[in-house]
C-alpha cells in the first residue's frame, strides 16, 4: 500500500491539485512538504493533530516534512471557517504562543532523524522584513481580485463583513508556499479543507512568479457525530496543553467517542495497521457496549500527545470511577480526576451526613438529602451510603483528606 493509498484508507484525501501528478512525483522519491499551524492560541488542538499526523506519516514514509509556525499570519487571521473576524493579537503574545506550540509538535515529528529530519520554521522570519511596495508590487500583482472573490474562504465572509486585513491573509499563505519552495524546495502544502483555497493560491503563486511546479492536498475537516468542527474557538475544545486540557480529561474525551465515529478517529488519530482497525471497526457492530474500539482509540491517542505512562494513569483512574474502586487511586490521580467537580471543606473532624450533603451542594435541602440517602443515590468514596444516621469523619478520606461523594450516575463532588 502507497502513502496515497494508506491516506485515502483513512480517509485523508480530500482535494489534491494533481492526484496523478503527486502519486508520480512520490514514487521519484523523497518530497518536502510542509503545513501550517497558526498561533492564534497558546495551544494546539485535537483539530490540529489531524495535520500533524500527516507530517508524521509522511516523515514515516521517508519524506521531509517542515512544521510552519505562523508568527507573522497569526497576527493576522485567517477567515476561513469563520462568520466574524477574529481577535487581532500582539506581537508579543503571538510570540509567546509561538514558543509553545513549537514545544507541543516536538512529540510529533523527528527533528534529528539522519536522513530526513523535520524541520520547524516561523514565518514570521520573512513576512516580518518584508516591505509593503515590495509585497504589493512582487506578490500582490499576481492576484487579480475576482480570483481572490471567488476563493470559499472570502466568498462566505462577503455578507458577513470581512476586512482587508482578512482578505489579505490568502496572499501571505500564498507566499509562505513561494518561500518554502525557494529556501527548501518545498513542493507540497497540505491542510484542511477549508484551507484549499489559500493552498490553490500558493501554488498558483509559484507557477506565475517562479514557473514551478508543485502539488496542494488537504484532509476532511474532522467534525463530531453531530457535525461540529473541532477548532480552537468551538465550545468545549479539546487541548494538546495538558494545562488546558487534562490527560484524563483528553482520555475520557476519546473513550466516550460516539460508535459512528470512533472507526473515522481511529483512522485518523492513530497509527495503528488497517488490520487492527478493521477488527476494531467488527466489535463496534457485534459487540458496541464493550466499547473496544473506544478504549483502543482513547489509549492510542492519550499515549501519541502525553506518553503511554500517563495513558495507563488516565485508563486507571477511568477504570476506578467505573467500578468504583476509588481506594485504589493514588493521591496525584484523585486530584487529576475531580479536579473539575465541586469542592467543599468540611469544617471539624465531623459531621453528619444529611448536614454534609446539604453544605456542599450535592442535595437542595435536608429533606432532598435524606431522600437521596433512601433512594441509595448517595455513594462515599465509592460505597453506597443508605444511612441517614451516618458521620462522616475526617478519618475516613482517601489519604486522610478526601471523601468522594456521587449522587445519582454521574455528579461528583469532592469534600475535602
Amino acid at each position: 500500500m502507497t502513502l496515497l493509498e494508506e491516506l485515502a484508507f483513512r480517509g485523508q484525501l480530500y482535494q489534491v491539485t494533481d492526484a496523478d501528478g503527486l502519486a508520480e512525483r512520490l514514487a521519484r522519491g523523497p518530497i518536502t512538504l510542509y503545513g501550517g499551524f497558526d498561533p492564534t492560541a497558546d495551544s494546539l488542538t485535537v483539530g490540529n493533530l489531524a495535520t500533524l499526523l500527516i507530517l508524521t506519516r509522511f516523515q514515516r514514509a521517508g519524506h521531509r516534512p517542515i512544521a510552519l509556525v505562523g508568527g507573522g499570519t497569526g497576527m493576522i487571521g485567517d477567515p476561513g471557517g469563520k462568520s466574524q473576524e477574529r481577535a487581532l493579537n500582539t506581537a508579543e503574545v503571538v510570540d509567546e504562543f509561538t514558543r509553545k506550540i513549537r514545544s507541543q509538535m516536538e512529540p510529533f515529528l523527528d527533528f534529528d532523524s539522519g536522513t530526513n529530519p523535520a524541520q520547524m520554521v516561523n514565518n514570521y522570519d520573512w513576512l516580518g522584513s518584508i516591505g509593503a511596495i515590495e509585497l504589493m508590487r512582487d506578490v500582490g500583482k499576481h492576484f487579480p481580485i475576482p480570483y481572490m472573490l471567488a476563493k470559499d474562504s472570502v466568498k462566505s465572509r462577503l455578507e458577513t463583513g470581512i476586512s482587508y486585513t482578512e482578505f489579505s491573509y490568502m496572499i501571505l499563505q500564498a507566499y509562505d508556499f513561494l518561500e518554502l519552495y525557494r529556501r527548501h524546495d518545498c513542493e507540497l502544502q497540505i491542510g484542511g479543507s477549508d484551507q484549499w483555497g489559500n493552498i490553490t493560491a500558493g501554488s498558483d503563486l509559484i507557477r506565475r512568479a517562479v514557473g514551478g511546479s508543485c502539488f496542494g492536498l488537504t484532509c476532511p475537516l474532522v467534525t463530531t457525530a453531530d457535525g461540529t468542527k473541532f477548532g480552537k474557538t468551538e465550545a468545549g475544545a479539546i487541548w494538546l496543553s495538558p494545562e488546558r486540557t487534562t490527560p484524563y480529561e483528553f482520555y475520557q474525551f476519546w473513550v466516550n467517542t460516539d460508535d459512528r465515529s470512533v472507526v473515522n478517529y481511529l483512522k485518523v488519530f492513530t497509527f495503528l495497521s488497517v488490520d487492527e482497525i478493521i477488527q476494531l471497526e467488527e466489535t463496534v457492530t457485534t459487540n458496541p457496549g464493550a466499547r473496544e474500539a473506544q478504549r483502543a482509540l482513547a489509549h492510542e491517542v492519550t499515549a501519541l500527545v502525553h506518553g503511554k505512562q500517563t495513558a495507563l494513569k488516565a485508563e486507571r483512574i477511568s477504570r476506578a470511577l467505573f467500578y468504583g474502586e476509588l481506594q485504589e487511586l493514588e493521591e496525584d490521580e484523585l486530584q487529576l480526576a475531580f479536579h473539575d467537580v465541586p469542592t467543599h471543606t468540611m469544617e471539624g473532624d465531623e459531621q453528619d451526613l444529611v448536614d454534609l450533603l446539604v453544605a456542599a451542594g450535592v442535595s437542595s435541602s435536608k429533606r432532598q438529602a435524606r431522600q437521596d440517602i433512601s433512594q441509595n443515590a448517595i455513594s462515599l468514596n465509592g460505597d453506597r451510603c443508605a444511612d441517614e444516621s451516618h458521620t462522616v469523619r475526617k478519618s475516613d478520606g482517601l489519604h486522610g483528606k478526601y471523601i468522594v461523594v456521587r449522587r445519582g450516575k454521574n455528579k461528583y463532588f469532592l469534600i475535602q
